[in-house]
């Protein structure tokens, strides 16, 4: 039996579901809204990419390497998004959370910081996990805030690491946070999604 076995995820109108190919048109528009195919340092699938996109992630989930999410708003049945865990390594209950991306009319709103509060919850309440990691682009210096919000601790920069979609080749930024560390972060998503609410 694989250590992250496929689940459904959901908090305050937003449910990360398995994703499966039956998500495709969702996550198309979604990319679509934005253009967001088009950032240079995110991996967000062109709209006539997206089937290969989700056929990547289910071989990758049948290695045991990854299990990808489609962020789903619960009252519409929209896809907003895509966000995964990967980089599984059971031995020492480690994993990563990462290949997220949502469409633009739902960026810095409330979905980001409730999508990681479901995983991280799950990762370290259920699963167990000792260490949960990210990893992003070195000029993706929104990515970087968004993770450090979180309370992740930042590890260092590999160098020369992995390629852009453009060719070039970018520094990767390492963040994790440990266990130990998940209460006091998990209380202060909890705060700020409080204040978001009490904002609306």
């Amino acid at each position: 039996m694989a250590w992250v076995e496929p689940v459904t995820l959901e908090r305050a109108g937003l449910r990360l579901e398995p994703l499966a190919l039956s998500h495709a048109a969702g996550l198309a528009a979604a990319a679509a809204d934005g253009q967001l195919w088009q950032l240079r340092v995110t991996s967000v699938p062109e709209p006539e990419n997206t089937r290969a996109y989700i056929e990547t992630a289910l071989q990758m989930h049948a290695a045991g390497q990854r299990l990808a999410f489609a962020a789903i708003d619960a009252a519409t049945g929209r896809v907003l998004g895509s966000t995964s865990y990967h980089d599984i390594v059971p031995a020492v209950r480690r994993l990563e959370i990462g290949y997220t991306w949502y469409a633009k009319s739902v960026q810095r709103t409330h979905v980001n910081t409730t999508a990681k509060l479901l995983m991280m919850g799950h990762a370290f309440d259920t699963l167990g996990c000792r260490i949960v990691g990210w990893r992003t682009d070195n000029f993706n210096f929104a990515s970087q805030r968004a993770i450090e919000r979180l309370g992740a601790k930042k590890d260092g920069v590999l160098r020369g690491h992995a390629l852009r979609r453009d060719g070039t080749i970018r520094d990767t930024v390492m963040y994790s946070m440990s266990a130990d560390e998940w209460p006091e972060a998990r209380a202060q998503l909890l705060y700020l999604l409080e204040r978001h609410t009490l904002a609306q």
